[in-house]
């Protein structure tokens, strides 16, 4: 016999007690793994920024504007911008908080946390454009002990909360992240060669969002294909094939643009066989999706091999797709050139997570996705055909994959090689993982991915001691934490993987 508990004041079961989105979930029992986690990434912290920190200072470089008077119209104009959203998004969360839950009104947006936190960064960038700092040093040995302290407290706060069966709250994990890395960059950089070893900040970000924007789409992908109860293990398949097609058609239409729908459609293709065979045909989605990214990588090989080497000028030729400054936007300091001096591809990065997002949680289409990737039995007795809905989410993941592909022949380099896609399909699988199925966090999870590897070239070249192997195995390592549950629960779609019969 189970027996419920109801929440104070309310007589609601906690089993059915609303989440701070005002939408009703369930209650998760209170667990030690938030506070052991945070624990154990405290007490690591303490050795690198605190015991193992030096004398020196960090220095971290602003990119100077290209356009001086128009970077401070622009600098000027988002920082009152900023301003009046940070202190409207403030106010708005103070009220919530203040109602209470039993009006009904004061359980939080999920939307309002993210968002008051980004409008506070933006603000910050954009009040150091308008001081026109160029440069921000830090001291190693101050900043890591105030880190230190700091991730210590955070962390003796979860396991008093988790003693009181209390659960966590989000902003201790979000401030933990922020401060690990801030401590992390410090010590990482003060480890360089030199009295005062330094990076370019805007560099090394900007470098990031380019590394991470096919494994953005490759994690979208992900998430279409999972919500709907499929695993697409192809991604790296579909991010390679894309990337020949691209590359091919380009070439020989003497058109970019006719590359990038051909890479979607290649997308398309790999799906389509991976959507036949594993729903129609019931064989293992996993299987599917390895054998799959076996025959692309021997096929594109075998051509590159037989047809491109033989004419690169007729087949391996395909151009770039240009970098585009959005007017204004492209001028804000810090943030513009980075977000804002994209080539298509990286555009319809932002279009894509921002569509995902909003078709599987606002959308009637969206919540059908959900209900068969969740209880495809039930989906289906409501009139919903579930095959019908994960072939063409499939079909969609892959085109999305595709796009990701044509990056790499369309973007980064201008000619199609073997492999080129470097096991980033597979990376794309862990920031989907990472991000919870969720595509906002498999978009921050894939520019933590993009982070970790751009670091790996900067390291190296200030001299840091730091190996960089260290910086490619720590996005796998916070992954595994992640699935663990050390950083809270990680749980796929309960249908995913497993092939639905009707009957």
């Amino acid at each position: 016999m189970s027996t419920t508990t109801t929440q104070p004041g309310s007589g609601t079961p906690a089993g059915n007690a609303p989440d701070r989105s005002g939408k009703p979930g369930v209650s998760e029992l209170v667990s030690w793994k938030a506070g052991i986690g945070l624990s154990l990434l405290a007490i690591l912290g303490t050795v690198l920024f605190g015991f193992m920190s030096n004398s020196k200072s960090a220095g971290f470089g602003i990119a100077e504007a290209a356009n001086e008077a128009a970077s401070n119209v622009a600098a000027w104009v988002t920082l009152v911008l900023a301003l009046l959203l940070s202190a409207w998004l403030g106010y708005l969360w103070f009220v919530r908080r203040r109602s209470g839950p039993a009006s009904g009104s004061g359980q939080l947006p999920g939307w309002l946390p993210p968002a008051t936190v980004a409008a506070v960064v933006v603000l910050g960038l954009a009040a150091l454009g308008v001081a026109k700092v160029s440069k921000i040093t830090l001291p190693s040995a101050a900043i890591g002990w105030i880190a230190a302290v700091i991730l210590l407290g955070l962390a003796g706060y979860t396991v008093y909360l988790t003693q009181a069966k209390k659960a966590t709250p989000r902003w201790v994990g979000g401030t933990f992240a922020a401060v690990f890395l801030i401590g992390f960059m410090v010590w990482i950089v003060a480890g360089g060669n030199g009295d005062e070893p330094s990076i370019s900040l805007a560099g090394l970000i900007a470098g990031s969002v380019t590394l991470a924007v096919p494994l953005v789409f490759g994690s979208l992908s992900g998430v279409l294909c999972e919500r709907v109860g499929v695993v697409n293990i192809a991604i790296e398949g579909q991010l390679l094939l894309g990337a020949f097609s691209a590359a091919v058609v380009a070439t020989v239409t003497h058109n970019v643009y006719a590359g990038l729908v051909a890479a979607a459609v290649a997308g398309s293709l790999v799906s389509l066989v991976l959507a036949v065979v594993s729903i129609k045909y019931l064989v293992n989605q996993i299987i599917v999706g390895v054998v799959l990214n076996v025959l692309i990588s021997g096929l594109t090989s075998f051509l590159f091999s037989t047809l491109l080497t033989a004419d690169p000028e007729g087949l391996n030729k395909p151009g770039r797709l240009p970098p585009v400054d959005i007017p204004f936007l492209s001028d804000i300091p810090i943030i513009g050139p980075i977000l804002f001096h994209q080539s298509l591809v990286g555009y319809l990065m932002y279009v894509a997570v921002i569509v995902v997002y909003l078709g599987l949680f606002h959308t009637k289409w969206g919540l059908r996705v959900r209900a068969v990737g969740e209880h495809p039995q039930a989906a289906d007795t409501v009139g919903i055909n579930v095959n019908r809905t994960r072939f063409w989410n499939v079909l969609m993941g892959g085109a999305i994959a595709g796009i990701g592909g044509s990056f790499f022949t369309l973007v980064s380099v201008d000619a199609f090689s073997k492999d080129m896609s470097g096991g980033r399909g597979y990376i794309a699988l862990a920031a989907l993982i990472f991000g919870r199925w969720n595509p906002i966090g498999a978009f921050l999870a894939a520019l933590l991915f993009g982070f970790a590897d751009n670091l790996q070239s900067v390291i190296t070249i200030i001299g840091s001691p730091v190996p960089s192997q260290f910086m490619a195995m720590l996005p796998y390592a916070l992954t595994v934490f992640a699935v663990a549950g050390l950083v809270g629960r990680s749980r796929p779609p309960a249908a995913s993987g497993i092939p639905y019969v009707k009957g």
